[in-house]
């Protein structure tokens, strides 16, 4: 099999995620780590019913977007993406987390206490900027001194102590070396075993460094067990369906001017007392508006996953860094769930983007 002929970070890459997901949960239930029990077969039904909605999504896509039907801008391109611009976000945006680490007074990674204070709007600010800016300038400029500048942000952000931040650089940035480069087989291994190590290590040291919890699960059992426990949440909220009444949609959209943790809520409403914890990216809708809700925010995730994929593959440019970017979250979702506002802005800003620079073609008629 030519392996070239397999795009892996097509859209569909997220169906077989998720089924990862579930065969690692299932190893932390075999297992009884931390006293795991399993899940309902209700919950496993309404999974795949989610991943249907998607699949469906992605299939109306292709039927709306035709892309030989519409062109990019070439002006607007240049002038949204020129290099000088994007190169000074990118450092405004390491500048920004520099001045936030400092403004903590540590390193967050080593200290529960810390961390808990971690996500200022400085840092909002400092992810918002690095991220789509870095996928930028290395999708669109061949310079291999700006994976210097992506390093440095990775460790700066993994400082920080939160694995889903240093996962969607890492994972964004791959996805857009892998779609811009004519990479190897053995480098995309080696830089899927990478990033695997990262999220293990990552994961575990931030766990351990959090002072008033006491864990005896080595990094491998830890990885099994969030996958379970996460997935029990998710068990706990399909029983409790419509039970927050909008509260987690809105402290989500509103987390620029509020303090409110929307998995907080998640924690109080599935497990009765206040604790942040993840529902999977099925969960959080499903605790607001219910099943239908659940399968119409897959419908349109699906749908605009694919309608960026095929955008990204005909035109190029930017748009892979904004692909890569929104799949990469997406991917992340599959556990921590749509809850945080910064990648919200993400899809508003893409789309924005997408909106501005595609035009129709017009058909001229002999």
């Amino acid at each position: 099999m030519d392996y070239k002929k397999i795009d892996i970070f097509a859209p569909w890459i997220f169906l077989v995620l998720v089924l990862i997901y579930l065969l690692f949960s299932f190893i932390g239930f075999n297992y009884h780590l931390k006293n795991l029990v399993g899940v309902s077969s209700d919950t496993i039904i309404i999974v795949f019913l989610g991943m249907l909605s998607y699949i469906i999504g992605m299939y109306v896509s292709k039927r709306l977007l035709k892309t030989e039907n519409v062109s990019i801008c070439d002006d607007k391109i240049n002038k949204i993406a020129s290099e000088k611009i994007v190169l000074s976000v990118v450092v405004l945006g390491i500048l920004l987390q520099i001045i936030n680490l400092i403004y903590l007074g540590g390193i967050p990674l080593f200290s529960g206490q810390l961390k808990a204070h971690a996500v200022t709007r400085i840092w909002l600010a400092s992810y918002l900027l690095f991220l789509p800016s870095i996928n930028i300038l290395i999708a669109k400029y061949d310079n291999k001194l700006y994976y210097i500048l992506f390093i440095i942000g990775l460790l700066l952000f993994v400082s920080t102590g939160y694995r889903t931040t240093a996962m969607a650089i890492v994972l964004s940035v791959f996805i857009t070396i892998y779609y811009t480069k004519n990479l190897k087989l053995n480098q995309i291994i080696l830089a899927i075993v990478v990033m695997f190590i990262l999220l293990v290590v990552v994961g575990y040291v931030a766990v351990k460094s959090i002072e008033w919890q006491v864990w005896t699960l080595n990094p491998i059992e830890l990885l099994f067990y969030r996958a379970g426990y996460t997935l029990q949440v998710l068990d706990n909220a399909v029983h409790l369906q419509s039970s927050t009444h909008g509260q987690l949609l809105y402290n989500t959209l509103t987390g620029f001017f509020k303090s409110t943790d929307p998995r907080v809520i998640v924690g109080s409403t599935t497990l009765g007392y206040a604790h942040s914890t993840t529902s999977t990216i099925f969960g959080p809708m499903m605790l607001d508006f219910g099943l239908w809700a659940m399968l119409l925010q897959m419908f349109i995730i699906g749908m605009l996953m694919n309608i960026f994929y095929l955008v990204q593959k005909e035109f190029h440019n930017i748009y892979i860094a904004l692909y890569s970017i929104l799949m990469a979250h997406v991917i992340i979702w599959i556990e921590t769930g749509p809850t945080d506002l910064v990648i919200f802005l993400f899809f508003v800003i893409s789309i924005i983007i997408l909106i501005y620079t595609l035009s129709t073609k017009k058909e001229v008629k002999g």
